[in-house]
């Protein structure tokens, strides 16, 4: 599991207020807030030390705006030093208001461009697989992000070949476009994929429903309160 740090979940607020400017995205960011602690904290095979590990987790934030919620666990996970906050998105800052790959230590993709990150994933988890790999890989949608076409064949091909080591969390804080009620879970059951609708601001819940279950791909709906 990730390494613990004097950092702990009640620093996230304060890490966080260390951001400033007009890039915050406050709201993307607290809706992704309680799930990306709760794969660092608890779940994801990771560390600082270990970030050319073949063999770790990876954890992929295809829901790329509105990242500060990732930059604090991480800062609060030794990442890196915590002063880097101060000046994201400032000129010469490696925290971008969308994160980059090449400069945030334990950052594995570079996101932002919605749908990416889903088929990025997939290919991973493949990947692994076939070297024989028990490393595991989570990546965060947005729901919205859902309505790119790329998901779809990412989904479909992942439930076909009923691929093991892959989970998507979805924030869902019903902004798709195309948006129908209550159909995201079943979606993914739809193409073989476990699945289980939480509260994503409920951390028991989060930890219960990213535990290993069956095999093939998982997929965890996390509601959020609704886009303004």
């Amino acid at each position: 599991m990730t390494t613990t740090t004097p950092l702990g979940r009640r620093d996230l607020t304060a890490l966080m207020a260390r951001m400033t400017g007009d890039e915050k995205h406050d709201a993307a960011a607290l809706s992704t807030l309680d799930v990306v602690w709760t794969l660092y904290h608890h779940v994801l095979d990771i560390s600082p030390d270990r970030l050319d590990d073949p063999d770790r987790d990876r954890f992929y934030l295809s829901k790329g705006h509105g990242p500060m919620a990732f930059y604090a666990t991480l800062a609060a996970h030794g990442y890196f030093p915590v002063e880097w906050l101060d000046h994201w998105t400032s000129v010469d800052s490696p925290l971008g208001a969308h994160p980059d790959r090449a400069l945030i230590p334990g950052c594995e993709i570079s996101s932002g461009s919605l749908g990416h990150g889903l088929p990025l994933a997939v290919g991973t988890a493949l990947a692994l697989g076939a070297r024989g790999s028990r490393a595991r890989v989570f990546v965060l949608v947005g729901d919205a992000e859902l309505d790119e076409g790329s998901n779809d064949e990412a989904i479909a091909f992942a439930g076909a070949i009923g691929l093991d080591g892959l989970t998507v969390i979805v924030i869902d804080n019903a902004s798709a476009t195309h948006r129908r009620p209550h159909r995201l879970a079943a979606r993914f059951a739809l193409e073989s994929w476990s699945t289980a609708e939480i509260d994503g601001h409920d951390p028991t819940a989060i930890l219960g429903a990213l535990q290993p279950s069956e095999p093939g791909p998982r997929a965890v709906v996390a509601r959020v309160e609704a886009k303004s």
